[in-house]
């Protein structure tokens, strides 16, 4: 069994900058991708961001220079800094965890919202 755990979304003003974090526990495995996704009211569920174990990151366009996505695996845990917050934002993030074995663990989601 493996618990995928979001945490630091929040209510932020436009600017503003949040920090959110996701650990993996439970039974042992082997990650080679960390990454977040997030979903809008009545849109689709996109990827924003994500790397792999040589460090390689990937950005959706909306959020490169303003998104920052890191990584400590001894602690099996990913970071997403986000600053310059801007309303369009506004979604549940979502992170995961790819193995080897190409199996997806996903959080339970966590609310960003960011007023004008």
């Amino acid at each position: 069994q493996v618990q995928v755990v979001e945490s630091g979304g929040g209510l932020v003003q436009a600017g503003g900058s949040l920090r959110l974090t996701c650990t993996a526990s439970g039974r042992t495995f082997t990650t080679y991708f960390m990454g977040w996704s997030r979903q809008a009211p009545g849109k689709e569920r996109e990827d924003v961001a994500g790397i792999n174990l040589s460090d390689d990151t990937t950005y959706n366009d909306d959020v490169k220079g303003r998104f920052t996505v890191s990584r400590d695996s001894a602690k099996n845990t990913v970071y997403l800094q986000m600053n310059s917050l801007k309303p369009e934002d506004t979604a549940v993030y979502y992170c995961k965890f790819v193995t080897y074995g190409a199996t997806t663990y996903w959080g339970q989601g966590t609310q960003v919202t960011v007023s004008s």
